[in-house]
Protein backbone atom coordinates (compact mmCIF):
# COMPACT_ATOMS: atom_id res chain seq x y z
CA UNK A 1 0.00 0.00 0.00
CA UNK A 2 2.74 2.01 0.86
CA UNK A 3 4.61 1.38 -2.08
CA UNK A 4 1.40 2.15 -4.36
CA UNK A 5 0.85 5.87 -2.43
CA UNK A 6 4.71 6.62 -3.15
CA UNK A 7 3.43 7.81 -6.62
CA UNK A 8 1.74 10.15 -5.21
CA UNK A 9 3.40 14.01 -5.33
CA UNK A 10 1.65 14.29 -1.62
CA UNK A 11 0.56 11.55 0.52
CA UNK A 12 0.50 10.60 4.45
CA UNK A 13 1.06 7.36 5.97
CA UNK A 14 0.27 7.10 9.32
CA UNK A 15 1.12 3.88 11.60
CA UNK A 16 0.96 3.01 15.48
CA UNK A 17 2.49 -0.12 14.62
CA UNK A 18 0.09 -2.59 16.95
CA UNK A 19 0.54 -0.43 19.92
CA UNK A 20 -2.20 -0.69 22.16
CA UNK A 21 -1.84 3.03 24.15
CA UNK A 22 -4.66 4.58 25.93
CA UNK A 23 -6.69 6.95 23.34
CA UNK A 24 -5.05 4.74 20.35
CA UNK A 25 -7.34 5.27 17.07
CA UNK A 26 -6.70 4.10 13.51
CA UNK A 27 -4.20 1.52 13.09
CA UNK A 28 -3.11 2.64 10.19
CA UNK A 29 -4.38 5.63 7.72
CA UNK A 30 -3.32 6.39 4.53
CA UNK A 31 -4.03 9.78 2.42
CA UNK A 32 -2.57 9.70 -0.72
CA UNK A 33 -2.73 12.84 -3.77
CA UNK A 34 -4.59 16.12 -3.43
CA UNK A 35 -7.75 17.16 -4.60
CA UNK A 36 -7.16 20.38 -3.23
CA UNK A 37 -4.71 21.81 -0.28
CA UNK A 38 -3.54 25.08 1.66
CA UNK A 39 0.17 25.84 1.55
CA UNK A 40 0.37 29.09 4.62
CA UNK A 41 3.32 30.61 6.77
CA UNK A 42 3.13 32.19 9.50
CA UNK A 43 1.20 35.25 10.02
CA UNK A 44 -2.78 34.45 8.87
CA UNK A 45 -1.77 30.84 8.84
CA UNK A 46 -4.48 29.57 11.42
CA UNK A 47 -7.21 32.16 9.90
CA UNK A 48 -6.45 30.67 6.40
CA UNK A 49 -6.80 26.86 7.62
CA UNK A 50 -10.32 27.99 9.38
CA UNK A 51 -11.35 29.40 5.98
CA UNK A 52 -10.81 26.17 4.28
CA UNK A 53 -11.94 23.84 6.76
CA UNK A 54 -15.15 25.47 7.05
CA UNK A 55 -15.60 25.37 2.88
CA UNK A 56 -14.48 21.38 2.88
CA UNK A 57 -16.15 19.32 5.31
CA UNK A 58 -14.06 16.00 4.37
CA UNK A 59 -11.11 14.53 5.56
CA UNK A 60 -7.85 16.68 5.73
CA UNK A 61 -4.49 15.62 6.58
CA UNK A 62 -0.87 17.72 6.83
CA UNK A 63 1.37 19.56 9.17
CA UNK A 64 1.71 22.38 11.76
CA UNK A 65 5.42 23.70 11.76
CA UNK A 66 7.05 24.53 14.77
CA UNK A 67 7.73 28.37 13.31
CA UNK A 68 4.03 29.07 13.60
CA UNK A 69 5.18 29.60 16.92
CA UNK A 70 6.03 33.47 15.57
CA UNK A 71 2.15 33.49 14.93
CA UNK A 72 0.84 32.41 18.29
CA UNK A 73 3.26 33.95 20.27
CA UNK A 74 4.25 37.12 17.93
CA UNK A 75 7.99 36.09 17.68
CA UNK A 76 9.94 36.12 14.32
CA UNK A 77 12.82 33.27 13.49
CA UNK A 78 16.48 34.28 11.13
CA UNK A 79 17.85 31.02 11.24
CA UNK A 80 18.17 28.89 7.90
CA UNK A 81 15.76 26.35 7.15
CA UNK A 82 17.34 23.61 4.44
CA UNK A 83 14.51 21.54 4.12
CA UNK A 84 11.87 24.24 3.42
CA UNK A 85 8.92 22.29 4.53
CA UNK A 86 5.79 25.16 4.68
CA UNK A 87 4.81 26.45 7.59
CA UNK A 88 1.30 24.85 7.10
CA UNK A 89 0.41 22.68 5.26
CA UNK A 90 -3.20 20.31 4.87
CA UNK A 91 -4.58 18.54 1.84
CA UNK A 92 -7.78 17.07 1.04
CA UNK A 93 -7.39 13.43 -0.48
CA UNK A 94 -7.94 11.63 -3.35
CA UNK A 95 -7.83 8.41 -1.55
CA UNK A 96 -7.94 7.54 2.63
CA UNK A 97 -7.42 3.87 3.30
CA UNK A 98 -7.68 2.80 6.67
CA UNK A 99 -6.06 -0.81 8.13
CA UNK A 100 -7.40 -2.36 10.82
CA UNK A 101 -6.57 -6.00 11.89
CA UNK A 102 -8.81 -7.82 9.23
CA UNK A 103 -10.58 -5.03 7.52
CA UNK A 104 -9.50 -2.31 4.76
CA UNK A 105 -11.81 0.79 4.21
CA UNK A 106 -11.44 3.07 1.29
CA UNK A 107 -12.68 6.12 0.58
CA UNK A 108 -13.17 8.30 -2.96
CA UNK A 109 -14.96 10.46 -4.76
CA UNK A 110 -15.02 8.11 -7.82
CA UNK A 111 -16.78 5.57 -6.45
CA UNK A 112 -13.76 3.19 -7.69
CA UNK A 113 -12.81 1.17 -4.57
CA UNK A 114 -12.98 -2.12 -6.37
CA UNK A 115 -9.75 -0.46 -8.87
CA UNK A 116 -8.22 1.26 -5.76
CA UNK A 117 -7.43 -1.88 -3.87
CA UNK A 118 -7.00 -3.91 -6.93
CA UNK A 119 -4.07 -1.84 -8.13
CA UNK A 120 -2.59 -1.85 -4.59
CA UNK A 121 -2.84 -5.39 -4.49
CA UNK A 122 -1.17 -5.98 -7.84
CA UNK A 123 1.39 -2.74 -7.34
CA UNK A 124 4.91 -3.84 -8.36
CA UNK A 125 7.37 -4.62 -5.56
CA UNK A 126 9.51 -1.59 -5.06
CA UNK A 127 13.30 -1.69 -6.50
CA UNK A 128 15.43 0.63 -4.22
CA UNK A 129 17.04 3.08 -5.77
CA UNK A 130 20.65 4.05 -4.92
CA UNK A 131 21.98 5.49 -2.35
CA UNK A 132 24.72 7.65 -0.84
CA UNK A 133 24.87 9.10 2.24
CA UNK A 134 27.63 11.33 3.16
CA UNK A 135 29.09 11.15 7.18
CA UNK A 136 26.29 12.93 9.14
CA UNK A 137 28.25 16.27 11.02
CA UNK A 138 27.12 18.64 14.56
CA UNK A 139 25.48 22.15 14.47
CA UNK A 140 26.85 21.86 17.80
CA UNK A 141 30.31 20.14 19.03
CA UNK A 142 30.03 18.01 22.23
CA UNK A 143 31.71 21.39 24.08
CA UNK A 144 29.39 23.70 22.17
CA UNK A 145 26.72 22.13 23.40
CA UNK A 146 27.82 21.22 27.27
CA UNK A 147 28.75 25.14 27.43
CA UNK A 148 25.36 26.21 25.73
CA UNK A 149 23.39 24.26 28.17
CA UNK A 150 25.52 25.94 31.15
CA UNK A 151 24.65 29.48 29.70
CA UNK A 152 21.04 27.85 29.72
CA UNK A 153 20.84 26.83 33.06
CA UNK A 154 22.13 30.42 34.48
CA UNK A 155 19.14 32.05 32.60
CA UNK A 156 17.50 30.08 34.88
CA UNK A 157 19.00 30.50 37.92
CA UNK A 158 18.31 34.46 37.03
CA UNK A 159 14.49 33.25 36.92
CA UNK A 160 13.81 33.73 32.93
CA UNK A 161 12.43 30.73 33.08
CA UNK A 162 11.90 27.11 34.86
CA UNK A 163 12.80 24.72 32.05
CA UNK A 164 14.14 24.67 28.38
CA UNK A 165 13.47 22.30 25.52
CA UNK A 166 17.03 22.80 23.72
CA UNK A 167 17.50 20.63 20.17
CA UNK A 168 20.69 20.06 18.41
CA UNK A 169 20.51 19.41 14.37
CA UNK A 170 22.63 16.73 12.80
CA UNK A 171 22.79 16.94 9.07
CA UNK A 172 24.48 15.32 5.99
CA UNK A 173 24.85 17.31 2.77
CA UNK A 174 24.82 16.23 -1.17
CA UNK A 175 23.27 13.09 0.18
CA UNK A 176 20.75 10.87 -2.06
CA UNK A 177 18.44 8.55 -0.14
CA UNK A 178 15.48 6.31 -0.78
CA UNK A 179 12.86 7.60 1.41
CA UNK A 180 10.82 4.09 1.46
CA UNK A 181 13.60 2.00 1.90
CA UNK A 182 14.89 4.82 4.91
CA UNK A 183 11.44 4.97 6.25
CA UNK A 184 11.08 0.72 6.01
CA UNK A 185 14.47 0.56 8.22
CA UNK A 186 13.56 3.51 10.53
CA UNK A 187 10.03 1.19 11.42
CA UNK A 188 11.66 -1.98 11.79
CA UNK A 189 14.54 -0.47 13.73
CA UNK A 190 12.28 1.37 15.96
CA UNK A 191 8.38 0.92 15.93
CA UNK A 192 6.21 3.99 17.12
CA UNK A 193 3.05 4.14 17.99
CA UNK A 194 3.16 7.52 16.22
CA UNK A 195 5.08 6.78 13.35
CA UNK A 196 4.87 8.50 9.56
CA UNK A 197 5.83 8.42 6.36
CA UNK A 198 4.99 12.06 4.86
CA UNK A 199 5.91 13.16 1.79
CA UNK A 200 5.18 16.66 -0.03
CA UNK A 201 6.42 17.06 -3.28
CA UNK A 202 10.64 16.67 -2.79
CA UNK A 203 10.05 17.15 1.04
CA UNK A 204 9.91 13.92 3.03
CA UNK A 205 9.28 13.36 6.70
CA UNK A 206 10.30 10.01 8.20
CA UNK A 207 8.84 9.36 11.39
CA UNK A 208 9.41 7.60 14.74
CA UNK A 209 7.48 9.16 16.85
CA UNK A 210 6.23 7.71 20.27
CA UNK A 211 4.53 11.08 21.31
CA UNK A 212 0.76 12.79 20.95
CA UNK A 213 0.70 16.24 20.82
CA UNK A 214 -3.80 16.75 20.67
CA UNK A 215 -6.30 14.63 20.29
CA UNK A 216 -10.22 15.60 19.83
CA UNK A 217 -12.81 13.05 20.49
CA UNK A 218 -16.11 15.05 20.47
CA UNK A 219 -15.85 18.04 22.35
CA UNK A 220 -12.47 16.16 24.68
CA UNK A 221 -9.18 16.80 23.97
CA UNK A 222 -6.45 14.84 25.21
CA UNK A 223 -3.04 15.64 25.26
CA UNK A 224 -0.26 13.65 26.12
CA UNK A 225 3.77 14.63 26.78
CA UNK A 226 6.81 13.24 27.05
CA UNK A 227 9.24 14.53 29.53
CA UNK A 228 12.03 11.83 30.93
CA UNK A 229 13.60 9.22 29.27
CA UNK A 230 15.82 5.88 30.31
CA UNK A 231 17.68 3.51 28.01
CA UNK A 232 16.93 0.17 27.81
CA UNK A 233 18.11 -2.94 28.15
CA UNK A 234 15.91 -5.78 26.45
CA UNK A 235 18.71 -8.41 26.40
CA UNK A 236 18.83 -8.19 30.25
CA UNK A 237 15.07 -7.92 31.49
CA UNK A 238 16.50 -7.91 35.08
CA UNK A 239 18.44 -4.28 34.60
CA UNK A 240 16.11 -3.25 31.94
CA UNK A 241 13.32 -3.57 34.55
CA UNK A 242 15.49 -1.60 36.97
CA UNK A 243 16.46 1.13 34.33
CA UNK A 244 12.75 1.51 34.40
CA UNK A 245 12.02 1.82 38.33
CA UNK A 246 14.87 4.27 38.14
CA UNK A 247 12.93 6.19 35.42
CA UNK A 248 9.55 6.32 37.51
CA UNK A 249 11.40 7.65 40.74
CA UNK A 250 14.00 10.05 39.34
CA UNK A 251 13.19 13.41 41.01
CA UNK A 252 14.70 14.90 37.72
CA UNK A 253 12.68 13.28 35.23
CA UNK A 254 9.01 13.90 37.82
CA UNK A 255 10.42 17.92 38.56
CA UNK A 256 10.49 17.83 34.07
CA UNK A 257 7.18 16.03 33.81
CA UNK A 258 5.00 17.89 36.29
CA UNK A 259 6.39 21.74 34.90
CA UNK A 260 5.55 19.92 31.10
CA UNK A 261 2.06 19.01 32.56
CA UNK A 262 1.46 22.01 34.64
CA UNK A 263 2.24 23.84 31.30
CA UNK A 264 -0.26 21.60 29.17
CA UNK A 265 -2.76 22.54 31.87
CA UNK A 266 -2.47 25.89 31.23
CA UNK A 267 -2.69 25.97 27.86
CA UNK A 268 -5.73 23.60 27.88
CA UNK A 269 -7.31 26.48 30.08
CA UNK A 270 -6.91 29.21 27.20
CA UNK A 271 -9.50 27.03 25.06
CA UNK A 272 -11.41 24.83 27.54
CA UNK A 273 -14.54 24.87 29.97
CA UNK A 274 -13.60 26.30 33.85
CA UNK A 275 -13.16 23.08 35.74
CA UNK A 276 -12.74 20.74 33.16
CA UNK A 277 -9.33 20.10 32.68
CA UNK A 278 -8.07 16.59 34.47
CA UNK A 279 -4.82 15.00 34.91
CA UNK A 280 -5.94 12.00 33.65
CA UNK A 281 -2.17 9.17 34.36
CA UNK A 282 0.91 11.37 35.85
CA UNK A 283 4.23 9.27 35.60
CA UNK A 284 3.17 6.58 33.36
CA UNK A 285 6.17 4.94 32.13
CA UNK A 286 5.70 3.42 28.68
CA UNK A 287 8.79 0.94 27.24
CA UNK A 288 9.55 1.38 23.34
CA UNK A 289 12.13 -0.12 21.78
CA UNK A 290 15.53 2.25 22.62
CA UNK A 291 13.89 4.03 25.61
CA UNK A 292 11.72 3.85 28.34
CA UNK A 293 9.45 7.38 28.36
CA UNK A 294 7.56 9.13 31.40
CA UNK A 295 4.16 10.04 29.66
CA UNK A 296 1.33 12.06 31.20
CA UNK A 297 -1.83 12.62 30.32
CA UNK A 298 -4.19 15.87 30.24
CA UNK A 299 -7.70 16.27 28.89
CA UNK A 300 -9.90 18.89 29.17
CA UNK A 301 -13.90 19.83 27.58
CA UNK A 302 -14.17 22.60 24.67
CA UNK A 303 -17.20 24.61 24.89
CA UNK A 304 -20.07 23.99 22.44
CA UNK A 305 -19.07 25.24 18.65
CA UNK A 306 -15.53 25.79 19.34
CA UNK A 307 -14.21 25.56 16.11
CA UNK A 308 -10.86 23.07 15.87
CA UNK A 309 -8.57 25.10 14.65
CA UNK A 310 -8.89 27.00 18.21
CA UNK A 311 -7.91 24.06 20.29
CA UNK A 312 -4.59 24.07 18.35
CA UNK A 313 -3.48 27.96 18.04
CA UNK A 314 -4.55 28.25 22.11
CA UNK A 315 -2.25 25.22 22.27
CA UNK A 316 0.94 25.38 19.81
CA UNK A 317 3.83 25.17 19.58
CA UNK A 318 3.44 21.90 22.29
CA UNK A 319 4.93 22.22 25.89
CA UNK A 320 7.27 19.09 25.84
CA UNK A 321 8.80 21.19 23.04
CA UNK A 322 9.24 23.94 24.17
CA UNK A 323 9.42 24.67 28.26
CA UNK A 324 8.39 27.63 30.43
CA UNK A 325 7.14 29.89 30.77
CA UNK A 326 7.01 29.60 26.58
CA UNK A 327 6.70 32.95 25.35
CA UNK A 328 10.60 33.21 26.98
CA UNK A 329 11.84 29.97 26.33
CA UNK A 330 10.76 30.16 22.66
CA UNK A 331 12.71 33.69 22.38
CA UNK A 332 15.68 31.41 24.21
CA UNK A 333 15.45 28.38 21.55
CA UNK A 334 15.90 31.13 18.70
CA UNK A 335 18.81 32.64 20.56
CA UNK A 336 20.77 29.63 21.35
CA UNK A 337 19.91 27.44 18.74
CA UNK A 338 21.23 27.63 15.22
CA UNK A 339 19.12 26.50 12.30
CA UNK A 340 15.13 26.34 12.39
CA UNK A 341 13.35 23.25 13.45
CA UNK A 342 10.64 23.66 10.68
CA UNK A 343 8.57 20.15 10.65
CA UNK A 344 10.95 19.10 13.57
CA UNK A 345 8.79 19.73 16.52
CA UNK A 346 5.41 20.43 14.95
CA UNK A 347 2.59 18.14 14.31
CA UNK A 348 1.61 15.85 11.69
CA UNK A 349 -2.11 14.60 11.34
CA UNK A 350 -5.69 14.25 10.37
CA UNK A 351 -9.13 15.85 11.02
CA UNK A 352 -12.21 13.84 9.95
CA UNK A 353 -15.13 14.93 8.00
CA UNK A 354 -16.90 15.52 12.15
CA UNK A 355 -13.92 17.17 13.26
CA UNK A 356 -12.20 15.17 15.31
CA UNK A 357 -8.04 15.33 14.89
CA UNK A 358 -5.07 13.28 16.06
CA UNK A 359 -1.48 15.03 15.99
CA UNK A 360 1.57 13.74 17.06
CA UNK A 361 4.61 15.72 17.96
CA UNK A 362 7.41 14.73 15.38
CA UNK A 363 10.78 13.93 17.10
CA UNK A 364 12.59 10.73 16.37
CA UNK A 365 12.55 11.64 12.98
CA UNK A 366 14.44 12.12 9.47
CA UNK A 367 13.65 15.20 7.36
CA UNK A 368 14.71 15.04 3.56
CA UNK A 369 15.09 17.50 0.80
CA UNK A 370 15.39 15.58 -2.85
CA UNK A 371 16.06 18.81 -4.46
CA UNK A 372 18.88 19.81 -2.65
CA UNK A 373 19.68 16.67 -1.51
CA UNK A 374 19.84 17.75 2.68
CA UNK A 375 18.88 15.19 5.04
CA UNK A 376 18.46 16.35 8.80
CA UNK A 377 17.34 15.18 11.91
CA UNK A 378 17.97 16.69 15.25
CA UNK A 379 17.26 15.77 18.84
CA UNK A 380 17.26 17.71 22.01
CA UNK A 381 16.44 17.77 25.98
CA UNK A 382 14.71 19.55 28.72
CA UNK A 383 16.98 21.59 30.56
CA UNK A 384 16.07 22.17 33.94
CA UNK A 385 18.59 24.50 36.69
CA UNK A 386 19.51 20.34 38.10
CA UNK A 387 20.56 19.59 34.09
CA UNK A 388 24.08 17.86 34.28
CA UNK A 389 25.02 19.21 30.59
CA UNK A 390 27.00 15.73 29.66
CA UNK A 391 24.25 13.57 30.36
CA UNK A 392 22.20 15.60 28.26
CA UNK A 393 24.09 15.48 25.39
CA UNK A 394 24.01 11.54 25.90
CA UNK A 395 20.03 11.69 26.04
CA UNK A 396 20.23 13.51 22.35
CA UNK A 397 22.51 10.64 21.42
CA UNK A 398 20.37 7.92 22.84
CA UNK A 399 17.39 9.16 21.36
CA UNK A 400 18.70 9.64 18.22
CA UNK A 401 20.42 6.09 18.16
CA UNK A 402 17.49 4.29 15.69
CA UNK A 403 18.14 6.72 13.45
CA UNK A 404 21.59 6.70 13.50
CA UNK A 405 22.00 2.87 12.63
CA UNK A 406 19.60 3.23 9.89
CA UNK A 407 22.10 5.78 8.46
CA UNK A 408 24.79 3.38 8.66
CA UNK A 409 26.33 5.67 11.63
CA UNK A 410 29.00 4.31 14.25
Amino acid sequence: MLNWAGQFNICCFLDNHAYRLPHQSHDCLLAAGALEYLEAHAGNAFTALRHFSNERKDWLFGHFSFDLKNETEQLSSAHPDHIGFPDLFFFVPEVVIELKKNIINIGSRGNDHDRILEQILQYPARVSSAQKIQPVRERFSRQEYINTVEQLRRHILYGDCYEINFCQEFYAENTTIDPLRIYDQLSNASPMPFGAFYKLRDKYLLCASPERYLKKEGRVLISQPIKGTEQRIPDDPALDDLYKEKLFHSGKDRAENIMVVDLVRNDLSKICEEGSINVDELYGIYSFPQVHQMISSVSGRLPPQTHWVDAIKATFPMGSMTGAPKKRVLELIEQYEKTKRGLFSGALGYITPDEDFDFNVVIRSILYNDTNHYLSYQAGSAITFYSDAMMEYEECVLKASAIRRVLGEA
